[in-house]
């Protein structure tokens, strides 16, 4: 296809007078004018449409991070101002997030990695002869680590609709043993981005003893979430998913299991006092508290850099921001729809409600090919592939396509494939506060040209990844 034939819808787009015709976002992020090279050589302002892989940081975190890092210095037992001052800043951090979340009096926020280091950190403080509940709908993060810490884990099936769901858990809570139980279930899917009914799951569980823990890493960048209404007992998500990409995450709730627990790391900063005995071993004493396992100097930036993030999105009001993108919601689902080769990929039916997360299949067209297609040809950044969330990907392509489960890299990843090939992967789209209504409009353009007109380069596989290798 020539390039008159097929000219840079693109460019085209991304003029000063089509940017004038769509309200910009509701806040400022990192990137927003960022330009990339398309493969003709020209260069596009970038539509960040993977925010649900990572959210781009908020102006607003940037600027409070660029303020404070003058006066960096390490947190606690420190003489020195700036020690003190970062101390209290830490401390400040986790009285912000607590705030954020709701908590209940005697809750507790610990600081960690990410959304995976919380939930490996409370598998590993889990009564031992606890059994887990968890549907196989999880994403990795929340899917893997009670096995791994030696846990029984009772996987549910995927259920079709947010009743079943409440329905299956009922079922299995009933039928269990005696003993500690815990479910563990997603605000919000990193796949389909449908909320989950998680107070009716809570208020199940509740009733048969066991206790809840949320993966809210896709739910709190979107939603208001409050602990104390949900009722859960523990609540996970990352800083890098709610536009504080700095490396840290959160995990928040009850004291016990955590207080009872043996420190997640050994060493500085858990032990309230090491002393040799005359035997020459070593007897230790571990703070409890969220001291307890946050071992090692913290990570202050990172949790400064959540706490801005939490105060950014409480005063630009999570009503304003829920509506806002209930409405592009809609336009994106509206505008697919209008696409027969598109197919959407729902777990609980069309029109359920969701966040700005929304995965599908293109008739025809191998999904990495496709997400290549629009990044060279069109400065669009989405993601394709199993999403980390294999078991629930693997059900849904496997029922609507047909194709048997295929080999996949790391993290979902499919291996490498040709333009064409089928392989059982999906294309992710995600957006959220800090996207202009103009990248939706952009990718929906995108996508109806794609599968009218077919890309304009062909593409060659390189390492695994698709890449645009000359002008059709």
């Amino acid at each position: 296809m020539s390039l008159s034939a097929h000219p840079s819808p693109a460019a085209t787009l991304l003029s000063a007078r089509s940017a004038r015709l769509f309200p910009s976002a509701p806040l400022a992020v990192l990137g927003h004018d960022v330009q990339v090279p398309l493969a003709s050589g020209e260069k596009v302002g970038y539509a960040a449409l993977d925010y649900a892989a990572s959210a781009p940081a908020l102006q607003r975190v940037w600027d409070d991070v660029a303020a404070y890092a003058p006066y960096y210095g390490s947190v606690h037992r420190g003489a020195g101002y700036l020690s003190q001052l970062s101390t209290d800043l830490f401390e400040q951090s986790r009285r912000t997030v607590a705030e954020f979340l709701d908590l209940r009096e005697g809750d507790q926020v610990v600081f960690t990695r990410a959304t995976t280091d919380s939930l490996n950190l409370l598998a590993a403080a889990v009564p031992a002869g606890t059994r887990v509940f968890a549907f196989e709908t999880e994403h990795h993060a929340s899917l893997l680590p009670w096995a791994h810490a030696g846990l029984e884990v009772s996987y549910l099936r995927a259920p079709r609709s947010r009743a079943e769901a409440v329905a299956a858990l009922e079922a299995a809570l009933a039928g269990a043993p005696e003993g500690p139980k815990l479910l563990c279930v997603t605000g919000a899917s990193n796949v389909t981005g449908e909320l989950w009914p998680v107070a009716e799951l809570t208020a199940t569980a509740h009733r048969h003893g066991a206790r809840v823990v949320l993966d809210a890493a896709q739910l709190a960048p979107h939603h208001r979430v409050s602990v104390r209404e949900l009722d859960v007992d523990w609540i996970a998500f990352s800083g890098h998913k709610l536009y504080a990409p700095f490396g840290a995450g959160v995990l928040a709730g009850r004291a016990d299991w955590l207080d009872a627990a043996e420190p997640y790391l050994a060493g500085g900063g858990a032990t309230r006092t090491v002393a040799r005995e005359l035997d020459g071993s070593v007897a230790v004493q571990w703070h409890t508290g969220p001291a307890r396992h946050e071992a090692g100097s913290p990570n202050v930036i990172g949790a400064y850099a959540i706490a801005s993030a939490c105060r950014a999105l409480t005063e630009a009001g999570f009503d304003a921001l829920e509506a806002r993108e209930r409405r592009l919601v809609e336009r994106l689902t509206a505008g697919l729809a209008e696409i027969p080769q598109v197919k959407v990929l729902n777990l609980f039916g069309e029109g359920s409600a969701r966040v700005g997360v929304l995965s599908f299949v293109v008739r025809d067209w191998n999904s990495s090919h496709f997400s290549a297609a629009l990044s060279a040809e069109y400065g669009i950044g989405v993601r394709d592939g199993l999403f980390c969330a294999h078991p629930l990907v693997r059900t849904l392509l496997g029922e609507e396509s047909g194709v048997a489960p295929g080999p996949v890299s790391e993290c979902g990843a499919p291996e490498p494939s040709l333009p064409g090939e089928r392989s059982l992967n999906a294309i992710r789209v995600s957006f959220g506060a800090g996207t202009p209504d103009e990248h939706i409009e952009r990718f929906l353009t995108a996508v109806r040209e794609l599968v009218t007109d077919g890309a304009a380069w062909n593409y060659r596989n390189e390492g695994g990844r698709c890449v645009a290798d000359s002008r059709r």
